[in-house]
């Protein structure tokens, strides 16, 4: 659903001052999303108003969209946007970069196929080949966040200390358990809409309740990365990873080349422009 605040210090939100606020909102806006998104299915698994739902659910993935962009800028600024340096450390590319971007998209599909069940009439309103590209699109959006899912858990940690890798993994078990729920649920539900000889249904109540769990499971990720980030922020702060394979010495060194050696010129420079 979201690539979560890592265990390594390859990540910027926003500026030096206002890291540990910034971190906050966001954990605690993933928080809010997958409550809202578990209240909303928790009423469509017991027969509550379907339409209404899915509204609060599309709500709810809108704003893990938008944590999830903000999680990829943050890492991107975290290494000055050098997208280059994933070829020393391939785990920059496909955990810290690839996995907010792949939920990202898949809320965003997850989104669209909301959209197509909102859309739909009701009696002779109703069109199956509307539900068909819903029923798709949702599967895809499942196929996005499981591979995101799996890509988070399979961050490697060297030198971080064990409180770190065990809060790291108390996010990651139950992020990648309940985007394989997600999964199944969106083939079960496919299988549903092919079948000709059915009522149609805005929404399949097995598919719900299914989704209901993921949800649970998403926000049980979202209250333990929440005590991981306080636990970041105390006066013993956790030991966090580095990049690896050079690209930490190589961010290092572009970094320092960017210095100025004179601050007066550099102050100076800066008023007259």
């Amino acid at each position: 659903m979201v690539k979560l605040a890592s265990a390594r210090e390859a990540r910027q939100y926003g500026p030096a001052l206002a890291v540990r606020r910034w971190e906050y909102i966001n954990a605690g806006m993933y928080v809010f999303a997958a409550l809202l998104l578990a209240a909303a299915l928790a009423a469509q698994s017991v027969g509550g108003g379907a339409r209404a739902g899915l509204a609060v659910a599309a709500v709810g993935l809108a704003i893990v969209t938008a944590v999830n962009a903000h999680d990829l800028a943050a890492h991107l600024v975290g290494v000055d946007c050098r997208v280059g340096l994933v070829r020393y450390d391939l785990q920059l590319g496909l955990v810290e970069l690839l996995v907010p971007l792949l939920h990202a998209l898949g809320c965003v599909l997850a989104v669209v196929g909301m959209a197509f069940l909102l859309s739909q009439g009701e009696g002779a309103g109703y069109s199956h080949g509307r539900e068909k590209h819903a029923a798709n699109t949702l599967l895809a959006a499942a196929i996005l966040w499981l591979m995101g899912s799996v890509l988070n858990s399979c961050q490697v940690y060297e030198r971080a200390d064990g409180r770190a890798q065990l809060l790291q993994s108390s996010v990651q078990i139950p992020l990648l358990l309940g985007s394989l729920l997600f999964l199944l649920a969106a083939f079960s539900n496919r299988r549903r809409v092919l079948e000709w000889r059915r009522e149609p249904v805005l929404v399949g109540r097995n598919w719900a309740c299914v989704c209901m769990f993921g949800s649970l499971l998403w926000l049980m990720g979202a209250l333990f990365n929440m005590l991981k980030v306080f636990m970041m922020h105390q006066s013993d702060a956790l030991r966090l990873e580095k990049l690896r394979g050079g690209a930490q010495e190589r961010l290092s060194r572009g970094r320092e080349d960017r210095v100025p050696l004179n601050w007066e010129e550099a102050s100076r420079t800066t008023t007259l422009h």
